[in-house]
């Protein structure tokens, strides 16, 4: 028998999901330093360093990094944050992520497939390979 969710925790839910999106670093990072997991995920499995590194907030990927979240988390699609970057364009959130120490043959397609994909070459070379 499943438990029906307290509307409450999902509006929080929610609204940390929109903090992550909007790359409100400071708020976010609270939440997360006063016991919100690092890891949330939404209902597509996209977690709180996925939606950041989608929307372009390298400042945020990184804060959520330094408090534990998995760079390489995928998401029900087989997607990594570092693949979403890539595929974005988001060169700033694609450094952050690898410092982060982010695996660019994770995922389905991985960064790196997503890389050559796309041709661009710089980050293959950002990556070790051709």
């Amino acid at each position: 028998m499943s438990e029906t969710p307290d509307p409450e925790v999902v509006d929080l839910a929610s609204r940390i999901f929109d903090l992550a999106r909007r790359g409100d670093t400071d708020t976010l990072a609270a939440y997360v330093d006063a016991g919100a997991p690092a890891n949330l995920g939404n209902d597509k499995g996209d977690t709180l360093v996925m939606l950041a590194a989608y929307h372009g907030h390298a400042s945020t990927v990184a804060a959520l990094l330094a408090r534990g979240a998995d760079p390489d988390a995928v998401n029900d699609r087989g997607q990594t944050p570092l693949a979403g970057a890539v595929f974005k364009g988001e060169d700033a959130v694609v450094r952050a992520l690898l410092d982060g120490g982010a695996d660019p043959e994770a995922g389905t397609p991985s960064a790196l497939d997503t890389a050559r994909m796309f041709g661009r070459t710089e980050l293959l070379e950002l990556f070790g390979t051709r």
